[in-house]
């Protein structure tokens, strides 16, 4: 009798086991991306939402609960992650009405308005070690108090509470991923989380960036970033790994296994390439990338710890934000599938590379007048105002397509003033006294652009009382100038 009971057995536990790997399964129908909205002239939310769904992308990712974005993708048929900026989380770690205050105002008004909102993220890479651990004990009951909200609201069984983490907290102290564990400084507050998370049933949410990788290590080699495979591959007992994507999934899932976890879902919330203000960062490589990475979604084979778990990600991002902060590296205002405009920067086939289909541009975007500021004829180089004049402006603007091998390193010193100058000209919607700088620049109707380097015309602002913000420091801004006029860029 115990051979059936013992067969019995067996057979039980590949259901759950098979229950459990389509449970991971299912949450990674479709393709996400990641909706950013620091941009001077963001494109009008139904716009945006019409890009999302004629290029076929069915889960999207908000930092934050914008009542515009919220409301234009009701009836969308888009899956939402709604995301909840760091400097909240102190107010709703304090439990009671202002969490339950939140929910109300961004939760449950738009789902029972149509929006189909499946996870709230509490909180943005809150345990970065450049935040010093201003999140450390705010975090955790922060996300205490949404979900006690949500359960109160009747949302408790629908939308799961989660956080998005960098993929700094968790580490292998060999290299390998099978030796992953999380950070020694925040161990125990993980563990608390990821049991948190496991008894919800919600994803642990990590945001990998091999570029990052890269761009932080002059020896990190090239090919071990991308998906067609690597001469520095890193063997790992009986698993050889040949991209860094999947080395450092598989260390959370080591990470996880090795605490009593196996089974939680994994999400990446963030993985893209940039393509400007870096020599590694250009639409050919953020292509290479990008496609590789939707080739092994779509593929289905998952990764080496978890075999025939299709990778469930958002692509960031959707659109290139002009105002991003740049301490990270001027690359950060470049990951856009698209440019700020909703065109495509290259093309994809979002169901990997057997699918059919490429990228669709925005529809009806209006631009401004097509006219450009630049530099006159006889203004003097050496004129401490032309160096005054491109500080503020790039102070001002955005000018990390200035540089050593980017997308306009080939323009001469007066091409890199014209370029500063449009930029400001066209952040400030092409008032007339944006292009003036002490009687330096002038506007002209013939289009300035160059080889790669594109000389934009703003669109029509949503808002025309919006007016753009300084973002970059003053200090940096001066150095930029000096280095423009001499053309050490």
């Amino acid at each position: 009798m115990a051979r059936p009971v013992a067969g019995g057995l067996a057979k039980a536990a590949a259901v759950l086991v098979l229950v459990q790997v389509l449970c991971m399964a299912r949450q990674s129908d479709g393709v996400g991306v990641n909706w950013g909205t620091q941009l001077s002239n963001p494109l009008p939310a139904s716009t945006m939402v019409r890009l999302l769904k004629d290029n076929g992308f069915d889960k999207v990712k908000l930092f934050d609960a914008e009542e515009s974005i919220l409301g234009a993708l009701r009836g969308s048929g888009i899956q939402v992650m709604v995301g909840i900026p760091n400097d909240m989380l102190a107010d709703l770690a304090g439990g009671g009405k202002a969490a339950e205050h939140w929910v109300k105002a961004n939760v449950s008004k738009h789902v029972s308005d149509g929006v189909d909102i499946r996870y709230v993220a509490v909180g943005n890479e809150p345990f970065l070690t450049t935040f010093n651990g201003t999140y450390l004990n705010t975090t955790f009951p922060a996300m205490q108090s949404v979900q006690a909200a949500l359960a109160k609201a009747g949302l408790g069984g629908r939308v799961k509470v989660t956080v998005a983490l960098n993929a700094d907290v968790y580490q292998s102290p060999t290299g390998k991923p099978s030796d992953g564990d999380f950070r020694d400084d925040i161990r125990g507050l993980m563990l608390t989380i990821v049991q948190f998370l496991a008894s919800s049933g919600a994803p642990f949410v990590a945001n990998v960036y091999p570029f990052i990788s890269l761009y932080a290590d002059p020896n990190f080699p090239l090919d071990y970033a991308f998906f067609q495979g690597s001469s520095s591959a890193v063997v790992d007992g009986g698993v050889t790994y040949e991209n860094t994507f999947d080395a450092n999934h598989d260390t959370l899932v080591a990470a996880l296994r090795r605490n009593g976890f196996p089974d939680v879902p994994i999400v990446v919330g963030e993985v893209g390439w940039p393509t400007d203000g870096d020599a590694n960062a250009n639409p050919e490589y953020a292509r290479q990338f990008n496609q590789g990475l939707l080739d092994h979604i779509a593929s289905g084979k998952g990764t080496p710890l978890r075999p025939g778990v299709p990778v469930d990600a958002y692509l960031f991002s959707l659109v290139d934000e002009d105002q991003k902060s740049i301490r990270p590296g001027n690359f950060e205002r470049h990951w856009g599938v698209f440019y700020y405009d909703g065109q495509p920067k290259y093309q994809l086939s979002l169901r990997g590379g057997n699918g059919a289909g490429t990228l669709v541009p925005a529809k009806g975007v209006e631009y401004l007048k097509k006219q450009w500021c630049v530099l006159k004829r006889d203004a003097d180089l050496t004129d401490q105002k032309v160096g005054d004049s491109v500080s503020y402006a790039c102070g001002q603007a955005d000018c990390t397509s200035l540089g050593y091998k980017t997308s306009c390193s080939g323009l001469d010193p007066r091409g890199n003033v014209s370029y500063a100058f449009n930029s400001y000209y066209q952040s400030n919607d092409q008032d007339d006294q944006a292009c003036n700088f002490g009687g330096l620049a002038t506007t002209t109707t013939v289009n300035p652009s160059s080889g790669t380097c594109r000389f934009i015309v703003q669109i029509v602002p949503a808002d025309p009382t919006s007016a753009a913000t300084a973002t970059v420091a003053g200090g940096v801004a001066t150095l930029l100038a000096a280095l423009l006029l001499h053309g050490l860029f």
